[in-house]
């Protein structure tokens, strides 16, 4: 049976042995504190990921589940190489970039009569029949878009061969567990195997398994197939944005040496040490956050265990760095270009 190493274990190693980058634990605790009132409204809570993205599916059904699979599929790598220059699609009247040009393209295709949530039809999607979907309403093409043909194919084929075409299948083989749903989808999807070697040990990240796994529990909105009662045990989502807005809030730091690289905008490779560190310390520093956050609402006599955990804090974490996405342009994002975020 396959080793699956545990992303938290995995932060915990990486943040013990990171040379270039820390968690400041006293930032985490601020981070912490400047969230104790945010954390208990309405949008930092499960209801948010509909309430405020109008391109996700409202409905919680077995279409909206397949519509989940596909954009996590392909939720990889959607920075752009210069500002001035992006991959942007226009869908009713508004203009998306990054990963929500990824959702305005499925919708687009949706409305279009294409049916590309369905496996028995990504499962065999030529490269022309994918450029054509994901088109960009600029010169500038989605990036990976050889690989994200080969990575609809393999899943789409897998869906059709081992669950009868439909994820809502393996979300149902899970019995209601998160761990087990990340499980059935890290030993069927190959895409999804997140791991890198540090320090000579395996490590893993799984920011699309766990992202796959978070968003399925949010669109049926933590209820029948989707109640997870082992929700909190996912991480953070490990991508580019994240440590961006952990450094921004200075809940966690870089040597000046990585400082200077990554503002040169050198391009690191999936796997590499600094890139690992980045990505290990970013899933630890919000593990404290989160711990912080929970003992704060204890000493008042508040037990929000079921409100407040990474997944939450993850998709709070993110809208920041969207909204404010000014006032961090003086903080640098760490450039891969990979299949895994």
């Amino acid at each position: 049976m396959e080793v699956f190493p545990s992303p938290l274990e995995s932060a915990r190693f990486i943040a013990g042995n990171s040379k270039d980058v820390w968690v400041d634990e006293e930032g985490a605790r601020r981070v912490a504190e400047s969230l104790f009132d945010r954390a208990s409204a309405a949008e930092f809570g499960l209801a948010g990921w509909k309430s405020l993205h109008e391109l996700n599916p409202r409905a919680a059904s077995a279409e909206a589940v397949d519509w989940v699979f596909l954009v996590d599929t392909l939720n990889f790598s959607f920075w752009s190489e210069q500002e001035d220059r992006k991959y942007l699609v226009t869908y009713k009247g508004k203009t998306y970039s990054g990963y929500w040009s990824l959702c305005a393209a499925v919708n687009r295709a949706l409305d279009d009569g294409i049916p590309i949530t369905s496996s028995s039809y990504f499962a065999t999607m030529t490269l022309q029949q994918v450029r054509h979907v994901f088109r960009s309403d600029t010169e500038v093409p989605m990036p990976l878009i050889e690989e994200r043909h080969r990575v609809l194919n393999e899943s789409g084929t897998v869906l059709l061969e081992r669950f009868g075409g439909s994820f809502l299948a393996c979300v149902k083989m899970s019995e209601r567990s998160a761990q087990k749903l990340l499980r059935l989808v890290l030993e069927n999807f190959p895409s999804y195997r997140d791991e890198a070697v540090f320090e000579k040990k395996k490590v893993s990240f799984y920011k699309r398994a766990q992202i796959l796994v978070a968003d399925t529990w949010s669109v049926l909105e933590g209820k029948g197939d989707g109640s997870f009662d082992d929700i909190s045990s996912l991480t953070i989502f490990a991508d580019y944005r994240i440590p961006q807005v952990l450094v921004h809030l200075k809940a966690m730091k870089y040597s000046e040496e990585l400082m200077k690289k990554l503002r040169e905008g050198t391009i690191f490779q999936s796997g590499d040490k600094e890139e690992v560190e980045i990505r290990g310390c970013s899933i630890w520093c919000c593990a404290l956050i989160c711990k912080h956050l929970l003992e704060l609402y204890e000493k008042k006599g508040r037990d929000m265990r079921e409100k407040i955990n990474a997944v939450l804090l993850d998709y709070y974490l993110w809208d920041y760095a969207r909204d404010h996405r000014e006032e961090m342009k003086d903080t640098p994002f760490h450039r891969v270009r990979c299949i895994y975020y």
